[in-house]
């Protein structure tokens, strides 16, 4: 193991976001027992969190162009976390989607869940930190964490930004239902 400073893959950036990509994988991965409300205010705090842990990494490039990350997360994994985030959401699961790619070409906005986005995201960085921790040398751990941050740029990050809106929704809602 390289001393930080000396490896990107031991820096002080990348391992606080392996370790919120961590704290965030278990929270969804144990839901039982939580309330809407304890669940919501949990996930706006880890959710800024990995945007920014995210957004500070610099590019970096892929070192072995035949470097394939495995998939961790089984359909059945998501379909578990998906479906116990929903059954905690329950009505206010769905909200209206302005910013996915389908909406270029409709004049409506598009119905979207928390559910499926928050389960999107963890499955990607499930896969990033299995890989992260599993990596039996530096160049792998450099190609998960190419992956990752190319995957926040292009899929994950908007979705954590557009679900993020949707729960500040419901946190700072007037109802009382919440």
């Amino acid at each position: 193991m390289k001393m930080e400073g000396k490896s990107p893959v031991y820096s002080r950036d990348v391992m606080e976001l392996v370790t919120v990509a961590v704290e965030y994988c278990a929270f969804l991965e144990n839901t039982e027992e939580k309330t809407r409300m304890n669940f919501v205010d949990t996930l706006m705090k880890l959710m800024s969190l990995l945007y920014l842990k995210a957004a500070l990494l610099p590019k970096y490039e892929v070192l072995d162009d035949e470097y394939y990350a495995e998939d961790y997360v089984t359909e059945e994994n998501y379909n578990i976390v998906r479906a116990n985030i929903s059954i905690i959401m329950g009505e206010k699961d769905d909200y209206l989607d302005v910013f996915m790619e389908d909406m270029k070409y409709s004049e409506t906005p598009i119905l979207a869940t928390v559910s499926e986005n928050l389960a999107d995201i963890y499955q990607e960085l499930k896969n990033f930190v299995m890989a992260y921790k599993n990596a039996t040398d530096e160049e792998q751990m450099m190609n998960a964490l190419a992956e990752v941050k190319d995957a926040f740029q292009f899929s994950w990050g908007q979705k954590l930004v557009n679900v993020q809106r949707a729960l500040h929704e419901v946190r700072y809602s007037e109802e009382d239902d919440y």
